[in-house]
């Protein structure tokens, strides 16, 4: 993709990674729209990086999509770039999950992960098409590849992900809009909770690994543990999420 002169709206954008491409994508000459549901962290943000526009959305819920989908494109019809980011991680025992009472917290990191990116890549697909030139970025996680057995929703809703940006690649290939995934390894963001990724790959450090990825054209971009992810025989699957398991599961025992 061309990493100037676009107009881009990005997912989940206030903080972390979404923010952190923002910032970039601004410094190489961009306007850049973010949405989220929290006003303080989207203006938090706006304060950080002036020219920023902002949206308070709650992508869980479809009509707020929709309306998302016709507010940028009514008001910025210039939007040629559309960062599918926005997501939510939730580790649990699957033995004590009490899905009989508490479904909806589990569903809503199905609808987080997995609704918002589908609906608003179906939405805005043929409007991108007519553009010259346009991009769809999925972010998706090393996590698609070899899954995180203490996160297992998660872990499902990126490899669906995952999956769906290979078909919306190949059904808009004879179109002008590229296709790309995201698939960052542990990042230090507040994915799933402040803390719980300390461990992870420097922001800044993978926001620029990406943005080398996206200069040089790749259509899957990875950054330090997950770049060997993205090409693992099943066998080396198998091994390394048992070994990843082994090692975290007394997080939720």
């Amino acid at each position: 993709m061309k990493l100037t002169g676009n107009t881009i709206l990005i997912t989940g954008g206030s903080a972390g990674i979404g923010l952190a491409f923002a910032e970039r994508f601004i410094r190489a000459g961009n306007q850049v729209i973010v949405c989220g549901r929290r006003e303080g962290a989207l203006q938090k943000a706006q304060e950080q990086l002036p020219g920023l526009i902002t949206r308070v959305v709650d992508l869980n819920v479809e009509s707020e999509r929709v309306a998302l989908f016709d507010w940028v494109t009514r008001d910025y019809p210039d939007v040629n770039v559309l960062v599918n980011n926005a997501g939510t991680q939730q580790r649990f025992n699957v033995l004590k999950a009490d899905a009989r009472d508490n479904w909806s917290y589990f569903n809503q990191e199905i609808t987080t992960n997995l609704d918002a990116p589908f609906h608003l890549s179906l939405l805005f697909a043929p409007f991108l098409a007519e553009k010259e030139a346009a991009t769809i970025i999925n972010v998706t996680s090393g996590l698609a590849f070899t899954p995180f057995a203490i996160a297992p929703i998660y872990s499902a809703t990126k490899a669906a992900l995952h999956s769906f940006t290979m078909s919306l690649r190949h059904q808009l290939s004879g179109t002008s809009v590229e296709v790309i995934e995201v698939a960052p390894p542990a990042v230090n963001t507040d994915l799933g909770g402040a803390g719980l990724h300390s461990h992870g790959e420097p922001l800044d450090a993978f926001a620029d690994g990406i943005f080398k990825g996206l200069e040089e054209g790749k259509q899957e971009i990875g950054y330090g543990t997950s770049v060997d992810r993205l090409r693992m025989s099943r066998d080396q699957v198998d091994e390394y999420t048992s070994n990843m398991y082994q090692a975290t599961k007394s997080m939720i025992e």
